[in-house]
């Protein structure tokens, strides 16, 4: 079951995983889930711990994010002008073995990761569309701001 967050478009889905002694299998996107639009690439992103990868922003393509492997801690920031959750912040934890989860993140929102713990974490992105440098924009680290910053380096919010 697939739950809204705080900024308009943001979904988090909770994802399977089937563990036995031998391993486990990681669902990430099917074909028939209610969010699913089309197949545009699929990417994984090595992010070393405590590395920051941040500011992104696409125009047109729909990230669908999911860490096998390690953990994140990602940030959304809502700059749209016609949002109703304009100037709002999101915080979530992505990774195994208590938030394997796929989170969908529409055009038009800022996000940025940093590597938690001690091992590199893998993202998969199953975008909707293949890339195109034309179609995203980046920000250095502080043009979002310090609480953005703040929440991304320390999961702390600050005025």
């Amino acid at each position: 079951m697939s739950s809204a967050l705080q900024i308009a478009g943001l979904l988090l889905t909770p994802l399977p995983v089937i563990q036995d002694e031998r391993g486990a299998v990681l669902h990430m996107l099917r074909s028939d889930a209610p969010e699913y639009t089309r197949f545009g690439e699929c990417y994984f992103s090595e992010v070393n711990p405590g590395a920051i990868k941040a500011w992104k922003r696409h125009r047109l393509q729909t990230q669908n994010l999911a860490v096998p492997i390690g953990r994140i801690r990602i940030v959304i920031y809502d700059a749209l002008e016609d949002s109703r959750t304009r100037g709002r912040l999101e915080l979530i934890e992505l990774g195994r073995p208590d938030a394997y989860a796929r989170l969908r993140i529409p055009p038009g929102l800022w996000y940025g990761f940093i590597g938690l713990g001690t091992t590199t974490a893998l993202v998969a992105n199953c975008a909707d569309a293949p890339h195109d440098p034309l179609e995203s924009e980046g920000l250095a680290l502080p043009e979002l701001g310090a609480p953005a910053l703040e929440l991304l380096r320390s999961g702390r919010r600050v005025s």
